[in-house]
Parts: structure tokens; sequence; C-alpha cells
């Protein structure tokens, strides 16, 4: 019996019999894992492939991020390498070693 089936035949007794707390909670349990599934299908993870896909977009997401990270992390190096190197060349100017190369 699929979901769709076992749903309609939940709300079938319910109109006959009445909706006790159980026939209630097996209707809303069915019907939120029908629109479960229905979401998955339209995001395209339905199929049983889904969960490798998942994972292998997890582990793509994670080396982007480290290596954005490396990369700034150089970045950042190579811009405090410079810094020093023109504080050091302005020491060297105010300290007279411009005579040196003439």
């Amino acid at each position: 019996m699929s979901r769709e089936d076992m749903l309609a035949s939940l709300m079938v007794q319910a109109n006959e019999e009445g909706a006790d707390i159980v026939t209630l909670r097996a209707m809303i349990e069915e019907a939120s894992e029908l629109a479960a599934e229905k979401v998955l299908d339209r995001l395209g993870l339905g199929d049983a492939r889904a969960e490798g896909d998942l994972g292998e977009l997890r582990e793509l997401l994670k080396a982007w991020r480290d290596a954005k990270t490396s990369a700034w992390k150089a970045f950042i190096g190579w811009v405090i390498r410079a810094a020093l190197a023109l504080i050091l060349i302005g020491i060297a100017v105010r300290l007279g070693a411009s005579d040196l190369l003439s």
C-alpha cells in the first residue's frame, strides 16, 4: 500500500469511526512522510544515490572552505611581509643607508 493510499484509508477511517488520537497521529505521520518524500523528489534527492551525493557535496564544501582559509592565510602572510619590508626600507632610509649606495 502506498503512502497516498494509507493516508486516504486513515482519512476514511477517521470520517466513518470518528477521529481518535491514534488515528489522528497516524494521519499526521503519514501526511508528513508523504510531504517529505515529495519535497525530496522535487529537490532531486528522492533516489537511492542521494545519500552518497550529499556526502560528496559535503566533502567538496569542506575542501572549498579549507582552500579559502588557506588562501586568506597566505594573502595575510604576504601583506605582513610586504609591510615589514616597507618598514625596514623606511628605517634604512632614515639611518642613511642611501648614502652607502651612492
